[in-house]
């Protein structure tokens, strides 16, 4: 994920937003099963991939031709024909290797700016040709719900966050599982209860906030708990020194990724999120000018609303117990106020420690009064165009159209999104988008025919390689499922933020290329 994000690479078992390609491998030829309509075209990009990657071992035997042509759970006698090449296991001591987040290559790169957590892929010599192996004794995860609270101890055995944040309520260890009370730093109480106060201000029961970004999120209880609200999160968090946050949160059935705000855009479309939330995230946000939050507010929609949760809000009384000096922690929050002003948030609230802005919806007027402040405006005329893109001292104008008349969840899920209401997707029509919707309502319906236990809860965690529109992951719309749709850089069309406008999320990534970044 862009020099900071790994859902791609990393290890086969349920690792970085995966998904369960296992039992479900009958609806994909890897890239290439796809809908002979609509936006699949997997055939399309893996010629690309073929032409422009000589190193990259793409295997001789893909057929990357649909197969949607035959009836479905049918294959041609052609299909059998090739035999698959068979990678050996890697070593053991490999279990936790994640390529472009290896932990001794990363503490060779500048510690400015969180570089040396961003995402750094190894050299082509370096890369590995061989099955990552699970940890010994890795068991079936247990069925959503019960997998929001219990993760069996085999599946990520580290300890270490048991104990720093033992009385914290983060997570416990109870014989062979951990536990998760759904407490966090800034929620002790837990997070439903936390999630309450948000929603004192925040309009998250009437569908109005659907997508959220969680930054710095650990083991993401904050987006493990807004689920049964209808609310999807994307929480990413680096890996660093608990090791195995973002997998406990993985192995939990919780979206998230490896990641960091670094010096690099996150891999998100613009105007992407209804929510965005740091409770102690450790990100100096005032520092560079308020850098991180103009990468949060290129994300943020017209009307969403961000949460800063922990120092240095409330300052004043809690000064002591954060060890701080209360001139360093005052100038802090004077910074973010005067970031937040310049991006025009509004401060709707400011309760104990925690301060919630929204976003202006009157982009007109806001672009005024940052033109009259002498703010710097963004150039580069694709918000879009995040993938290896460097952060930039400047803001993003909003797209009108691209937020215009957005439904609540989930009439969202349906409703024409804006971004195709509006001509902003080059060649795709309304009514190519609503045949898309129905070609993959025939084949989703087609898969649980063949797979009778898709909403049973043992699916969690589901992968669309090559997204298009969401279409599939639309279909497959289970309280008990969620899909990470991935937009692959290459594709012709970017419609990522088609996805986002639907209600889905996803994220953009490279599959072939490692670079040396």
């Amino acid at each position: 994920m862009a020099n900071k994000f790994n859902s791609g690479d990393n290890r086969t078992r349920n690792s970085v937003s995966i998904f369960i390609i296992a039992g479900l491998c009958c609806f994909f030829y890897l890239l290439g099963a796809w809908q002979r309509s609509g936006f699949g075209k997997g055939d399309s990009i893996a010629l690309e991939i073929t032409k422009t990657s000589t190193n990259c071992n793409i295997l001789p035997n893909l057929n990357f031709e649909t197969h949607h042509g035959n009836e479905a759970g049918i294959f041609s006698d052609s299909d059998s024909d090739s035999k698959p090449t068979v990678y050996k296991p890697c070593h053991k001591k490999y279990t936790d290797y994640t390529p472009c987040q290896d932990q001794r290559r990363a503490m060779t790169f500048s510690r400015e700016s969180m570089i040396y957590r961003e995402r750094h892929c190894p050299l082509q010599k370096d890369k590995l040709h061989c099955l990552i192996p699970a940890p010994k004794g890795y068991v079936t995860p247990f069925p959503w719900p019960k997998s929001r609270d219990y993760v069996p101890y085999a599946n990520a055995p580290y300890k270490s966050l048991t104990v720093e944040k033992a009385i914290q309520n983060w997570i416990q260890y109870e014989g062979n599982v951990f536990r998760f009370p759904g407490g966090g730093t800034q929620f002790p109480q837990g997070a439903d209860k936390y999630i309450d106060q948000l929603a004192s201000v925040i309009p998250i029961a009437n569908g109005t906030v659907r997508t959220a970004l969680d930054t710095g999120c650990g083991v993401a209880s904050w987006g493990a708990y807004l689920w049964k609200r209808n609310v999807i999160a994307m929480s990413f968090a680096p890996r660093d020194s608990h090791e195995a946050q973002v997998q406990f949160a993985l192995e939990r059935g919780v979206p998230a990724v490896i990641g960091v705000l670094g010096t690099v855009k996150i891999p998100y479309p613009s105007s992407a999120f209804d929510m965005a939330h740091c409770s102690r995230c450790l990100i100096p946000w005032g520092v560079n000018d308020g850098l991180y939050m103009k990468e949060v507010d290129r994300v943020l929609r017209p009307g969403g609303y961000w949460v800063l949760s922990g120092p240095p809000i409330n300052w004043k009384i809690n000064y002591k117990a954060w060890q701080r000096p209360m001139e360093e922690l005052q100038e802090e929050q004077r910074k973010i106020e005067e970031v937040a002003k310049l991006l025009c948030w509004e401060k709707k609230s400011e309760k104990g420690e925690i301060a919630i802005w929204q976003k202006s919806m009157d982009t007109d007027s806001c672009r005024s009064a940052q033109e009259n402040s002498g703010a710097e405006f963004c150039k580069s005329e694709d918000a879009d165009n995040v993938w290896y893109k460097k952060m930039e001292q400047c803001i993003t104008p909003n797209n009108n159209n691209a937020n215009s008349d957005l439904k609540p969840f989930p009439e969202r899920l349906y409703a024409v999104p804006p971004r195709i209401a509006s001509g902003s997707i080059s060649g795709v029509s309304v009514e190519a988008y609503l045949e898309d919707n129905k070609q993959w309502k025939k084949h989703v319906n087609a898969y649980r025919k063949i797979n009778k236990i898709i909403d049973s809860g043992r699916y969690r965690n589901i992968m669309d390689m090559n997204a298009g529109l969401g279409g599939f992951a639309a279909a497959l719309q289970s309280p008990k499922l969620w899909v990470m749709n991935v937009v692959p850089t290459i594709a012709k069309k970017n419609t990522l933020g088609v996805v986002y406008e639907r209600g889905l999320i996803g994220i953009y990534h490279d599959w072939y290329i490692y670079s040396n970044i």
